[in-house]
């Protein structure tokens, strides 16, 4: 958990520099960042899928020898688009990653610690987005940039060899060989995403007649997808699974909150940097505060949702993380610094403890055979909201600072940028509240009626 999320986070501070490095513009060096998330989203219920019937340590292992691999590509390429053809290689690798670990980890933990089990979870994922910035930061005022994808290397063999020593091997593969993978529905799900996540990013932050073709083609693409799922024996999601209400609006928030999450890592640097003027290790110093408290309270959030429940808890992190939201639209421009940190120490607590409430609530009870493409999905919708924070909330940022070049912007332009964009992130918070309340009074009701 803890290197696919240095995966995602490390590059981010590296953009100002490579777009300098590359002689790029700032959409062109997003797609380091969002090679890495299509890989992953195109495939990640896929590879939970086949880690439920080949076995989830075997394919774990391999994951992380093909993350390794790709790193040293990207820490020797000599062009942007060899860099991103090798991000994109490092993303198949971290979406075995993350699709397996949530799995794992509920295989060995008792079910009355899952809430704390899941904290742990996203302490770890939480140290990876620290080390991102501030390590990053630091390589690339020392060695340079290629040091940011090669310090990967070894963090990667010591992984491999922690997993190969320590993971459980036994139990789920002789009980679920007999499903058969979804093949046809594999290609249709890895194809509708990839257009989705085209239709997204191309066009230079313009929406035309491509973008437009290409989210049809994801709307015909997840048509096919549910006739497929409907008529296959051993199908990749099961569509009746939907029905489960509490499943879908974990999704559905999921992938809201984590746009709002990536737009902090994608704007963030260009604000502290162009707006505030901070040199590179500073503003990598800057933006791991955040993760630095998400990593301290990712523990303590597991065992509050133990102690008060996941439903509730879920509705009281997105509450924090609407007022940071708003926060960041705000205080920034009144205290510099400060106030950028002030709004992220609000925000970044309440993120883990939707993180843990969220995870526990949908993983609590899911059947043995179906835990990797459950967790593949929880997955998925993270890395949707990703993408969409990389790729739409980076074009509202840019629109918002009136200009196509964020790295010419005047600093006026890029604080006014900065606003906006927090400014609808607080909008997209608040959404996912109504999803939650509704949800919450939609089960309420259920409990009501079967008592009556």
């Amino acid at each position: 958990m803890l290197l696919s999320s240095l995966g995602v986070s490390i590059p981010n501070v590296a953009l100002p520099t490579l777009a300098q490095a590359f002689n790029a513009s700032f959409q062109e060096v997003q797609w380091i960042v969002l090679a890495y998330l299509l890989a992953i989203t195109t495939l990640i219920v896929s590879v939970g899928r086949l880690g439920d019937i080949t076995g989830r340590r075997r394919l774990l292992l391999a994951g992380i020898v093909l993350f390794t691999a790709a790193s040293i590509l990207c820490g020797i390429a000599s062009t942007l688009w060899m860099l991103i053809a090798a991000r994109a290689m490092q993303g198949l690798g971290a979406a075995i990653l993350m699709a397996l670990t949530m799995a794992l980890v509920r295989e060995t933990v008792p079910k009355e610690r899952t809430g704390s089990a899941m904290g742990l979870l996203g302490t770890m994922s939480a140290i990876g987005t620290a080390l991102g910035p501030s390590l990053g930061g630091a390589l690339i005022a020392g060695p340079g940039w290629r040091a940011i994808f090669l310090i990967m290397v070894p963090l990667g063999i010591l992984n491999f060899l922690l997993a190969h020593r320590y993971l459980p091997s036994h139990g789920q593969r002789a009980k679920i060989d007999r499903n058969g993978f979804d093949g046809l529905g594999t290609l249709l799900l890895g194809l509708t995403l990839a257009a989705y996540a085209f239709a997204v990013t191309v066009g230079d932050g313009h929406f035309d007649r491509l973008n437009m073709a290409l989210l049809l083609a994801a709307v015909l693409g997840g048509s096919l997808f549910v006739l497929a799922e409907a008529r296959v024996a051993s199908p990749l999601i099961q569509l009746a699974a939907f029905r489960n209400t509490v499943l879908s609006a974990s999704l559905a928030m999921n992938a809201l909150v984590s746009t709002v999450m990536m737009a902090t890592l994608v704007v963030g640097p260009f604000y502290l940097s162009r707006a505030l003027g901070l040199g590179e290790a500073l503003v990598g110093i800057v933006m791991s505060t955040g993760p630095i408290i998400s990593a301290l309270s990712g523990v303590p959030a597991g065992r509050i949702v133990d102690r008060f429940g996941a439903p509730l808890m879920v509705i009281v992190g997105l509450i924090a993380m609407a007022a940071g939201s708003f926060a960041l639209s705000v205080l920034p421009a009144m205290f510099g610094i400060a106030g950028y940190i002030a709004a992220v120490a609000v925000l970044t607590p309440g993120y883990q403890l939707f993180q843990a409430a969220n995870n526990t609530a949908v993983m609590m009870d899911v059947h043995p055979d179906r835990r990797g493409v459950i967790s593949g999905m929880l997955s998925l919708s993270r890395n949707l909201g990703l993408i969409t924070g990389a790729s739409v909330m980076g074009a509202v940022f840019a629109f918002a600072s009136m200009t196509t070049d964020i790295t010419t912007a005047r600093p006026e332009a890029v604080a006014s940028g900065m606003q906006i964009t927090f400014a609808v992130a607080g909008v997209l918070i608040i959404a996912a509240l109504g999803i939650a309340a509704g949800n919450r009074a939609l089960e309420a009701f259920t409990v009501r009626k079967d008592w009556l």
